[in-house]
Order: structure tokens, then C-alpha cells, then sequence
């Protein structure tokens, strides 16, 4: 089924970072199937030049690369295993550097990532910024424990992404930034932890992107999963 974003205005301009991976794939084939979207930036890594979420310097040339102005940015970049060790189970697996280095490519590059491109954001018109989360960074539905580092980093992800939601709809008052659950989907990122009946990419995408174009801008963000539901923060 295809999706057409009918909120955002009609030739509307995407950018899809992250774009190599299983979600971020669906994104850019969703998008470029849309009759209403007239260009899908597709960002792959090194692609359109070498650009790493663990330097600033990266991100900003990168984001000199890329054309304005944008109606949808969709952020799929994020890491589960780190260093070759998926996530924590016990308190005894914790380990300093790859806590740092999960809340670096999990909660600090993207946050870097919407400093240096939020520029680009059209002005006066809807626009969206959408960025994968997961519900595991929810601190109130945090029933099971474990996955200490990947929750931590989520967590505070969303709560950059709440605070820069204040701030940018300052300027932007139509703008909609969205920290966005998947869903258990099947992916290269998730593939060790989930079973047979995990989502494929592109239906967790439709859904995605039906729930964002019926997603009002309310000056905050909005933490979202792929049935269109609200995830408590």
C-alpha cells in the first residue's frame, strides 16, 4: 500500500539519513513512491562524503552538502550492538567505553546531526523531523530491566529531541519532531534479538508515515510507534 503524505505541501523535498539500513531503505522507497514528493535525499555512510556520528566536524560537511529547503527528515541512523556486545543484560556487564560509545551514536551524533540540518527546514510551511527511537527508552515502560546502555541512550535522546521541539517551533511553529518506535523489525540491526514474527521494514514504514502525516504541530515532541499510538516518555 502505498503512502502519500498529504499533510506536507505538495513537491514536498525529503532527506532519508541512514538510508543503507533495512528501515532506512523502506524510507527512501516509500517516499519515492509518493506522487506528492519531488526528491528523496538518500544518505548512506560515506555517501556524499565520509561522515561519522562520533564526529561533529563530519556532520557539519556533511550537512553543507545537502539542499534546502526540507519538508521531511527522517534520522535512521542508531546502533544496538556496540563493539561486538549486544546489550547489557546484568549490572555486571556494564562497561564504561561502550556506554559512552552507545550514548554517542544513539542520543549525541543524531542530536548533532539536527543542530547542523535543522537550517534546512523550510520556513512557514509543515515540516517534519522524524527520528528513530525505541521503546525501550521509555523510563515509565520499563517493566523488564536489562539493555542498560541502548535505554539509556534512547532515553536521553528523546529528551533532546523534546527540548529542541520547544525551541525550533519557535521559528518554525508548523513543525512536527517526532521520536519514532518501529516496531520488532526485521533488520541487520535487530536481527540477533528478534523471531519470526517481527514486522517487515516496509510495513513498519506505512505506518510510520501514515501516523506522522495525521500528527498535529504542537510546539512538543511526540514519541510515537508504528499503530500511530502514543509511548509514554
Amino acid at each position: 500500500m502505498m503512502v502519500s503524505m498529504r499533510s506536507l505541501p505538495e513537491s514536498y523535498r525529503a532527506l532519508v539519513i541512514g538510508a543503507s539500513g533495512s528501515i532506512g531503505q523502506a524510507f527512501v522507497q516509500a517516499l519515492r513512491a509518493d506522487p506528492r514528493c519531488s526528491d528523496v535525499q538518500a544518505i548512506r555512510r560515506g555517501e556524499p562524503i565520509e561522515w561519522d556520528l562520533e564526529d561533529e566536524v563530519s556532520l557539519m560537511a556533511l550537512a553543507a552538502q545537502l539542499q534546502g529547503p526540507l519538508h521531511l527528515v527522517v534520522d535512521a541512523t542508531g546502533a544496538l550492538t556496540i563493539d561486538g556486545h549486544g546489550p547489557e543484560k546484568r549490572l555486571q556487564e556494564l562497561d564504561a567505553q561502550r556506554l559512552l560509545r552507545s550514548l554517542k551514536i544513539n542520543a549525541v551524533g543524531p542530536a548533532l546531526l539536527l543542530r547542523h540540518l535543522s537550517p534546512l527546514l523550510a520556513r512557514g510551511e509543515r515540516v517534519i523531523w522524524a527520528k528513530l527511537s525505541a521503546r525501550v527508552g521509555s523510563i515509565e515502560d520499563n517493566y523488564k530491566g536489562g539493555w542498560y546502555g541502548y535505554r539509556a541512550a534512547k532515553a536521553a535522546l528523546n529528551q533532546l529531541l523534546q527540548t529542541a521541539a520547544i525551541e525550533i517551533s519557535r521559528q518554525r511553529p508548523l513543525a512536527v519532531v517526532a521520536a519514532l518506535q518501529p516496531g520488532t523489525v526485521r533488520s541487520s540491526l535487530s536481527r540477533p534479538f528478534v523471531g519470526d514474527d517481527a514486522l517487515a521494514p516496509d510495513a513498519s514504514v506505512q505506518g510510520l508515515l501514515q501516523a506522522l502525516d495525521v500528527t498535529p504541530a504542537t510546539g512538543r515532541a511526540l514519541f510515537l510507534d508504528h499503530r500511530g499510538q502514543s509511548i509514554a516518555w
